[in-house]
């Protein structure tokens, strides 16, 4: 039970309480007016008259207070019936967003270039809106690829939307770009294995959301995607958060599953990389490089060495 439906329940069973001693009060003091009002007969009470007394002053009583038990253990179980309902909600709204990783207290969201606006106060938790993605011309978007006969067409702003995962049930354009990237094969493995290490991650309390990774041009994403690795390419890896890295370098030491499922994250983006960064323009590398997926590429690949 929820620490909510617990408090309620408690404020039910003080009332019922409440309820039961004032009601025992009553019975008790009626019962004393009687006798000190009845008028006696100076006669004895024989065994039967005072066994009928005592049972008619004490059964309502216990009447009483058995109808109190009764209704403090439906008010407990009214109580964790809603607890329940509330949890099978939340998991309906779960699997509604299947493949979304838990979200994190997000911020005000970059331009196309990367960089925050200066004239945005920062704000507390709150949605953050999809980012608006350039569309490149017709003939550069990826073809479509074939998934059991049929053909699956997965353009760069759909892409885009799936690799920063849905905000929340709520944002349907992100979860229809989502279903429609996991049509794809390719596509399908790197967001699985992109939602596996942001999900680890989140169990550390490290959140992508958290993270401001210094813009790299486009020029350097395209180098790295035609195979240039090492110190050339040092500032894709532009997560600067200590905590954040000494928490991952940790967790790729002593979590052997952590450890596997980053290299296999890294393989697969790297491939998209390889793939999809001849196919963008420089505004939609830019708003690739933001997305909560690329952020974990950053953040594991400087750990990594794969920017020298």
């Amino acid at each position: 039970m929820s620490l909510i439906a617990r408090i309620a329940t408690l404020a039910q069973r003080d009332a019922m309480t409440a309820a039961g001693v004032a009601l025992s009060l009553a019975w008790i003091f009626l019962v004393a007016l009687f006798w000190l009002l009845s008028p006696g007969d100076g006669q004895p009470q024989g065994g039967l008259s005072r066994l009928a007394t005592v049972i008619a002053t004490i059964l309502p009583l216990v009447l009483i207070w058995l109808a109190i038990r009764t209704a403090r253990a439906i008010a407990v179980l009214r109580a964790e019936a809603d607890d329940l309902r509330d949890r099978l909600a939340q998991l309906r709204e779960a699997a509604e967003v299947r493949g979304a990783p838990p979200r994190a207290p997000d911020r005000a969201p970059p331009d196309a270039s990367g960089s925050p606006d200066p004239d945005i106060p920062p704000r507390g938790p709150a949605p953050v809106p999809v980012r608006p993605l350039p569309r490149a011309p017709a003939d550069s978007r990826p073809q479509p690829r074939t998934n059991g006969g049929a053909p699956v067409h997965v353009d760069t702003e759909t892409l885009i939307r799936a690799l920063d995962f849905p905000d929340g049930p709520e944002d349907a354009q992100a979860i229809a770009a989502l279903r429609q990237a996991l049509q794809d094969p390719d596509h399908a493995r790197v967001l699985r294995a992109a939602q596996d290490v942001v999900t680890l991650l989140a169990g550390q309390d490290l959140y992508m959301d958290d993270l401001s990774p210094d813009p790299a041009p486009p020029a350097l994403w395209r180098r790295f995607a035609q195979g240039l690795r090492g110190s050339t390419v040092a500032a894709l890896g532009g997560i600067r958060d200590q905590a954040a890295l000494d928490t991952v370098g940790a967790m790729l030491e002593a979590d052997e599953i952590f450890r596997d499922t980053a290299h296999h994250f890294l393989r697969h983006f790297d491939s998209l990389l390889t793939r999809q960064i001849p196919q963008m323009d420089d505004a939609q590398i830019a708003v690739l490089a933001q997305t909560r997926s690329a952020r974990a590429f950053m953040l594991l690949g400087r750990i990594a060495g794969l920017f020298g």
